[in-house]
């Protein structure tokens, strides 16, 4: 189940691009299911169609879903490969931050400032 909160400072996009994620994460959506319609998911949850479409088109462009043309969006197999991609990522932060002699609470505070900046700003 979607929520959106409206009172969070959080955008609904990216309240919605990260509920999918953690679903897909932890397998609650399985990979080959079908996602409701741009249109339905933005009339159910009282969003903008163009909200919940940037919302997909990141989840795509991170891997997690793919587009089938008319035959809508799914989740998709590339998910499992952009988790293996994050934790090769983390393994070559570690290494790099250990080689640095930056401490491990360091480094978290460091990756969290980093999660919590816009989606924009990451990239």
């Amino acid at each position: 189940m979607i929520v959106i909160d409206a009172a969070s400072p959080t955008p609904p996009y990216e309240q919605l691009r990260a509920q999918f994620a953690k679903q897909i994460q932890d397998r609650t959506l399985a990979v080959g299911t079908r996602l409701p319609t741009i249109r339905r998911l933005a009339a159910d949850l009282g969003l903008a169609v163009n909200t919940v479409a940037r919302s997909y088109r990141e989840l795509e462009e991170a891997g997690m879903i793919e587009t089938r043309g008319r035959s809508g969006s799914f989740v998709s197999a590339a998910g499992e490969k952009a988790l293996e991609r994050a934790r090769r990522a983390a393994r070559d932060y570690a290494a790099i931050v250990t080689s640095v002699g930056i401490d491990a609470d360091e480094a978290i505070r460091i990756v969290e400032a980093a999660l919590a900046a816009p989606l924009s700003e990451r990239r």
